[in-house]
């Protein structure tokens, strides 16, 4: 959990002094009492844990950059539900929202979904926090109650989400997800049932189960469900092919129920692409859609795009390289292009082992602290082993940091000083006691 400033750390006992540009907010706040982003400042507290390298990602809009492959995967979702749901004018139901601000409150992220106070997915671990008040979102759903609020029944939500992570070739900082949501009346729900004047979508001393929430009649929710499985099944289609397989997971979310996973198989084994489920009518009475029932679902557009065009790194999205980008610059998004390494570097490997402080420790800020060091010339950080010392009561963990640029050569050299640093700072800010080899 970094943020970028200036002091000195000063090691006196191996007689060096060393200039440290990075510190936690996780200790006591020292110097500055405020953050830049996106021309913007904020107050900081003992929150605060998004760090420059984090903060140089915003306002990149890589899913409307054009000719980017990501754009184009968005492109194909939108055009498929322009296609699907015309209203009886010819035009979209769908209106799309693809650059909102990314910052978001506590409430919208995860009050205004449900989220319980002490699920894991708040913790400072798993999220970028501004202050404690505000954060970079985690997901597109954060906007959700906010345009329902606005009295908009069909529409996507596209932009980059922030999540603290593992580090390997498909998890990345920074992402970007699909979020959609369809909300329907009595009649809309029924429109298609003959006879169904007796037919509500809300019924009295419901019970709740696995098919529906207490408020909502089995009929109502069984035709959404229809609906929403039905047009997603055909949203993949559209993607992988009419002969992709496909099935169903039951699945649990806070803001959803009830709710599944669609996964696919692909490459010879099963891969989940989507959650989705029928909204928790607490969410639409809270932004004022009393009278309708609605689904969601949302999907990450980094893993569809590195099963369709064949991308190995998740990196490679924020490649400059015009070696990389120029494969994308076609018109047609259906247009069906594989990936071609224009080269492949060599890694390099280091790894680092460490006793872990007295106190709490949490992988994924010593995760964020190389990826805030190293930046994106890390390609890996895994643990690789974890030790506790019989008589001393201490835990040793063992990571493996795999080091590998896109575009060049990675010198031993110039790795050992980015490794040295990666140290320094863990003995410094995450409290940790270097082992040697």
């Amino acid at each position: 959990m970094l943020k970028i400033i200036t002091r000195r750390l000063c090691l006196i006992e191996k007689k060096y002094v060393y200039q440290q540009a990075y510190s936690t907010i996780n200790s006591e706040k020292k110097y500055s009492n405020e953050i830049q982003i996106l021309d913007k400042k904020y107050r900081t507290d003992e929150w605060t844990n998004v760090g420059d390298k984090i903060i140089e990602k915003l306002n990149k809009n890589l899913h409307i950059k054009k000719y980017h492959p990501l754009s184009h995967i968005r492109e194909r979702i939108v055009n498929y539900f322009y296609k699907n749901y015309p209203n009886k004018w010819g035009n979209p139901e769908f209106s799309v929202y693809d650059n909102l601000k990314p910052i978001v409150t506590i409430e919208q992220n995860f009050d205004s979904l449900l989220t319980p106070k002490d699920h894991v997915s708040r913790n400072k671990s798993d999220c970028y926090y501004i202050n404690r008040d505000l954060l970079l979102r985690a997901h597109t759903s954060a906007h959700q109650s906010e345009l329902i609020g606005m009295g908009l029944n069909n529409f996507l939500v596209i932009g980059d989400v922030y999540r603290r992570d593992e580090i390997d070739a498909t998890h990345y900082p920074v992402f970007h997800q699909v979020e959609a949501v369809r909300l329907c009346t009595k009649n809309e729900v029924f429109k298609n049932v003959q006879g169904s004047g007796g037919l509500e979508i809300f019924e009295d001393n419901g019970k709740m189960n696995e098919q529906k929430q207490q408020i909502h009649s089995l009929e109502a929710v069984k035709i959404m469900e229809h609906e929403l499985k039905k047009d997603l099944v055909g949203l993949v289609q559209a993607l992988f092919g009419k002969d992709i397989k496909y099935r169903w997971v039951d699945e649990y979310f806070p803001f959803t129920h009830p709710s599944w996973e669609l996964e696919i198989f692909f490459n010879d084994k099963w891969m989940e692409v989507l959650g989705c489920g029928i909204i928790r009518d607490e969410i639409l009475k809270n932004a004022g859609a009393t009278d309708r029932i609605g689904w969601a679902f949302g999907l990450g557009l980094e893993r569809l795009a590195m099963c369709l065009y064949d991308i190995p790194d998740i990196r490679l999205f924020w490649s400059q390289d015009s070696g990389f980008l120029h494969q994308f610059e076609f018109d047609d998004p259906n247009t069906n292009v594989k990936y071609k390494p224009v080269s492949v570097f060599p890694p390099i490997i280091n790894d680092m082992s460490f006793w872990l402080p007295d106190g709490k420790f949490s992988s994924n800020d010593f995760y964020d602290l190389v990826k805030e060091v190293g930046g994106d010339v890390v390609e890996q950080v895994k643990l690789i082993d974890e030790f506790k010392h019989p008589k001393k009561g201490k835990t040793s963990h063992t990571y493996r940091i795999i080091y590998r640029d896109m575009e060049r050569n990675l010198t031993q050299k110039e790795i050992n000083v980015i490794h040295k640093k990666i140290g320094d700072i863990s003995m410094a800010d995450l409290g940790v006691t270097l082992r040697s080899k």
